[in-house]
């Protein structure tokens, strides 16, 4: 979903057609099965890539954690700070909003 814009007529509420014809398909999925409108299906291979993510974030923010206790050089914090923002990778895009996709 796309954030509210600033323009004449109804707000856009999907990025493009792929990403409607996936809420409708969610929409029917979750229909069919007898379950709430404010469940989401994902696969497990999905969500398993999410928790890998997840987990690869903990541990960098551990990461600097434990560097910030120190007395870290410049290079060793920037390096910290690195593959921390290595690890979020593109988490921004599985934001989720709690708008209904009518």
């Amino acid at each position: 979903m796309l954030p509210a814009q600033e323009s004449v007529g109804r707000p856009r509420l999907y990025c493009g057609q792929a990403c409607r014809q996936r809420a409708y398909e969610q929409r029917s999925a979750t229909a069919k099965a007898g379950l709430s409108e404010d469940v989401v299906l994902v696969t497990r291979a999905e969500l398993d890539g999410l928790q890998d993510r997840l987990y690869q974030l903990r541990c960098a923010i551990e990461d600097v954690q434990t560097l910030l206790t120190e007395k870290p050089t410049k290079a060793e914090l920037e390096r910290s700070l690195a593959d921390l923002v290595r690890s979020t990778g593109r988490l921004d895009r599985l934001w989720l909003s709690g708008r209904s996709a009518g």
